[in-house]
């Protein structure tokens, strides 16, 4: 959705988007954010009869995180 904003702003010459440096930039940030999810994730240690479930729970929870942190700084890194 913001990168469609972003492009109609382009389009319409409001706005210059350097796409390749915004596309690196949230891959290394999607990527370290992915990163500690997981370690964050592996660190618990749970022990009971839910042992698979909650750590299913935690794994899942880290992608809509992971992807709004990651266009969140992206935007931050734009704005300088």
């Amino acid at each position: 959705m913001v990168s469609a904003g972003l492009a109609y702003l382009q389009y319409h010459q409001i706005l210059i988007v350097n796409w390749d440096k915004l596309q690196s930039t949230s891959q290394n940030a999607v990527s370290t954010l992915v990163n500690a999810t997981t370690q964050i994730s592996n660190h618990f240690n749970f022990t009971g009869s839910n042992n698979h479930t909650t750590s299913l729970t935690i794994s899942n929870l880290g992608v809509p995180l992971t992807g709004s942190m990651a266009m969140g700084f992206a935007i931050g890194f734009m704005k300088g």
